[in-house]
């Protein structure tokens, strides 16, 4: 039975004399899983689109992914949410994603049932379930399905991996990392990389290299124990990083543009029957610039960056494919379910001509065509946080409209392969049933044998909210069971309801046609609009690619849906509609220290995430470093935040004080002391002083006043004409004593460490200036 100890409600079964000879033992029973039981395996890619793998349709060679869809079942209608967190979300509990708290990344939460983040325990992983019938359980890369402000060491620890029923954990809590210097965590801690880029280190192989080690450590113990294996690659996520020569193989092959790729795409697909034979390709984005339009050097440039995506997917594959390898080898690939999912469509973040720093994306900072150039030759490698323009997304969910964070199906309908040559007799076939991300678990459950849990952990459990699709594996023709699906992503709504489709894109079809931005807030008065003419209807049975809007002729079905889907809203917690996007990044949120403007870092502690860190954009602030600098000098990082994408680092060199600030990779501002730091013991501080307004709708914040300080001292100062005005960095950590992870700079060599002895570093942001504080520094020194 899956217990270790004695079943519920009975007394130890042996009997207990008063000596061993006259007493008989009886054992706990061991948690083992069933006699036969298959491996489960997650594959889940990030930011894929349904025309990327070469299995449906794409150019791209992914021969591992192809070779599970040779061996098993392609799925041409399965959906996602349009958005990471919320996906994955549904992938591992079988419930909705604001039934999970998540109705979008946890870095914009807000307080609403729906939205805050917090997924419930009544909603239970598959993990915990399959941990509780004598699996081993892993999950390894991407998770973002913490609340943003529990992912610092404080805690609490009950939502990160660990803390859902996975035993081992390795990988990276927030939504995206650098593939060279990525922020690790293994189990419960932070740990550094464990190589440099220079030493061939790339994430995607040390996340395979740590899989393989967890299942072939459990294996040599115990042969017959199952596991579950959840594996979220960081690709194909930005930034897109993958060394040269995988990216040069594709020299060439996209330099006829996104429109032709479509075509020869869309062709593909009708082929491999993953559409129905009177489909039509979707139309030409308004959003998306011709291919025939664009000047020589952004198809120089467009054409490198679809490049390096498509190294970036073959590196990725391979890397699967190793896996695969060793579960083949080992003798367990015939006996486990593997299901292959991307979280939502293909990614437009790039924005309409791509990026060199997918920061800027976040921050409205608008891109620069000759610096982007400029860097053509290093997209891919570590100094760059690249990510292709928009036109690549739309191609890449090919036949399908638009793209990730919107509900039309370019941003929900994603590819998804099951392989599993033990449980399925079908190979090599498409199955076109309707499916959703809430579905997995229930089939997996299914395909096992087993009953979802009344409760979990002393937790009585909500029912599953997805239908099991098991009954499609070896049936073609099988009725489809999901029949409705409600949709809303960033204020973007559908509804599928047996064969018909209703969406109401906000701001509109597209930014052209609705003369607005993404992010747009959603008013009482818009939504008015919205639900009385912004909806569009079209029988995707019929028209899978929403081409033709039969809202006009169809007005009785339109109602019909409209109002399905405000009954899905209330059974689901999806209201209130906020279309906002990174504006939410901005929000306060409760954090698990009380509001206070001092903080105190101290050297040899782990990174502290940004997220629970002080805001220092668009504010007053000062940094003091107490220090001891030794008789013949120091040099190196008091404290540095961020990265290539945005951030700042305060250092020593040459006895001066130093302050270089990178403004999302677009430009660089350094502030250099006119006096020297002698040694001794001392208070190294800064101070930013705002001397404008910031301008967030054109990417800029607060300028300033840059000021140096030794002991209260001013000993020189500058001007930062320009600052973030929203994200420093998307993994912007406070590291103490080493510019860690990636570099904010390259005016020296990281990570730099600081040569002197740090007794700590405290930040301000109540307003006060540096000599607002000269007593309490005269007394730090003499204390130290």
């Amino acid at each position: 039975m899956p217990l270790t100890e004695y079943p519920a409600g009975r007394a130890f079964p042996g009997v207990v004399g008063r000596t061993f000879d006259v007493s008989e033992p009886a054992w706990p029973e061991p948690r083992r899983a069933a006699g036969d039981a298959p491996n489960v395996l997650f594959v889940i890619l990030d930011d894929t689109g349904f025309g990327q793998l070469g299995c449906y349709g794409s150019p791209i060679e992914t021969p591992n992914l192809d070779r599970l869809a040779a061996g098993g079942l392609r799925y041409a209608g399965m959906h996602t949410t349009a958005l990471c967190s919320p996906t994955r979300s549904c992938v591992l509990t079988g419930r909705n994603h604001h039934s999970n708290h998540m109705a979008g990344i946890t870095e914009i939460a807000t307080g609403f049932p729906g939205y805050d983040g917090y997924i419930p325990f009544e909603n239970g992983f598959l993990s915990e379930t399959l941990l509780g019938h004598g699996y081993n359980t892993y999950a390894v890369g991407k998770w973002h399905l913490t609340p943003a402000d529990q992912t610092s060491a404080a805690g609490p620890y009950d939502r990160w991996p660990l803390g859902r029923g996975f035993e081992r954990y390795y990988g990276f809590m927030g939504g995206d990392t650098h593939q060279y210097y990525p922020e690790l965590t293994r189990d419960n801690h932070r740990v550094e990389p464990p190589r440099t880029p220079e030493q061939g280190y790339h994430l995607t192989e040390d996340l395979t290299d740590t899989a393989i080690g967890f299942i072939a450590d459990a294996k040599q113990v115990a042969p017959n124990k199952p596991f579950f294996l959840y594996f979220a690659t960081g690709a194909m996520h930005a930034p897109h990083h993958v060394p040269r020569e995988w990216a040069d193989r594709y020299a060439g092959v996209f330099d006829d543009g996104w429109d032709a790729y479509r075509e020869r795409v869309f062709a593909r697909q009708r082929e491999l029957g993953l559409l129905p034979s009177g489909a039509e390709l979707s139309r030409h984005d308004p959003d998306v610039q011709l291919w025939e339009d664009c000047t020589d050097d952004e198809r120089r440039l467009y054409a490198r960056m679809m490049e390096v995506f498509a190294g970036f997917l073959t590196h990725t594959d391979h890397q699967i494919g190793r896996l695969l390898d060793f579960l083949e080898e080992s003798g367990e690939l015939e006996n486990t379910l593997v299901m292959v999912l991307s979280d939502n469509g293909a990614s437009a973040e790039g924005g309409p001509t791509g990026s060199v720093n997918e920061n800027k994306f976040f921050n409205f900072v608008p891109e620069s065509l000759p610096q982007n150039l400029a860097a053509i030759d290093e997209l891919g490698g570590p100094k760059h946080f690249n990510h292709y323009p928009w036109g690549w997304a739309w191609a890449g969910n090919t036949p399908f409209r638009r793209w990730k964070r919107e509900t039309y199906r370019g941003g929900v309908s994603d590819p998804f392969i099951v392989h599993w040559p033990r449980g399925i007799a079908a190979r090599g076939e498409v199955r076109t049933q309707y499916a959703h991300a809430i579905d997995l678990v229930p089939t997996v459950l299914d395909a096992l044998g087993l009953e979802p849990p009344g409760q979990l952990r002393g937790v009585t459990q909500s029912p599953l909210e997805g239908v099991s699709f098991a009954h499609t594996f070896d049936a073609a023709d099988a009725p489809t069971r999901h029949v409705t699906q409600y949709f809303e992503m960033l204020g973007t709504r559908a509804i599928h309801h047996d064969g018909w489709r209703a969406v109401c894109p906000w701001p509109g079809p597209s930014f052209a046609e609705a003369g607005r931005s993404f992010g747009t807030p959603i008013t009482a008065a818009d939504l008015a609009a919205l639900d009385a003419s912004g909806w569009e209807l079209y029988h995707v049975d019929e028209d899978p690619t929403e081409n033709h809007d039969l809202a006009a002729e169809q007005r009785d079905k339109l109602i019909e849906l409209i109002s399905q889907w405000y009954t899905e809203a209330g059974k689901y917690n999806v209201l209130p509609v906020d279309g906002r996007g990174q504006q939410r990044l901005a929000e306060d949120r409760p954090t698990i220290a009380p509001p206070r403007t001092r903080y105190v870092y101290r050297p040899g502690t782990q990174e502290v995430p940004s997220v629970v860190a002080p805001r220092l954009v668009n504010r007053a602030h000062t940094i003091t470093a107490l220090v001891t600098v030794p008789d013949d000098g120091a040099e190196g990082v008091l404290v540095s935040q961020g990265g290539i994408d945005g951030g700042f680092a305060f250092f020593l060199r040459d006895e001066r004080l130093h302050y270089v600030y990178n403004y999302v990779a677009d430009q660089e501002f350094h502030v250099v002391s006119e006096g020297t730091v002698p040694p001794g013991r001392h208070a190294l501080s800064l101070e930013f002083e705002p001397t404008g307004e910031a301008r967030l709708e054109e990417g800029k914040g607060t300028p300033g006043t840059l000021t140096l300080f030794v002991d209260g001292e001013s000993i020189g100062s500058g001007e930062l004409p320009v600052t973030i005005p929203i994200a420093m960095g998307l993994a912007s950590g406070i590291a103490v004593g080493a510019d860690a992870g990636s570099p904010v700079s390259e005016v020296y060599a990281a990570p730099f460490p600081f040569t002197g002895s740090i007794d700590r570093i405290v930040y301000d942001v109540s307003g006060d200036s540096v000599v607002d504080h000269a007593a309490e520094i005269r007394i730090a020194l003499a204390r130290q």
